[in-house]
């Protein structure tokens, strides 16, 4: 069933979108509680993943670990889905 999906997928070339909106899906589980409570926005446009954070010493914090959110992105969906994270 899940090659089926996959595939189904494929054939529409629907395959990013999926992927992307498992990844906003996915966010909480991704980077913790703490910091998940402090975001209100995601959103992906031009294989930039855009981050609005409510709170500044969190979003310093993930401004300077910026590396290490976009390894666990790539581990988890591959290196051509999200290119770049932008904090705001």
């Amino acid at each position: 069933m899940e090659s089926a999906f996959k595939e189904l997928l494929k054939a529409y070339r629907l395959e990013d979108k999926f992927q992307e909106k498992s990844l906003i899906h996915q966010w909480p589980e991704l980077v913790g509680k703490t910091i998940s409570s402090r975001t209100t926005n995601l959103y992906i446009k031009d294989k930039k993943l855009f981050v609005k954070i409510q709170s500044g010493p969190v979003k310093k914090e993930l401004q300077m670990n910026k590396q290490k959110v976009l390894n666990l992105i790539h581990e988890k969906y591959g290196e051509d889905l999200i290119t770049d994270l932008v904090f705001y």
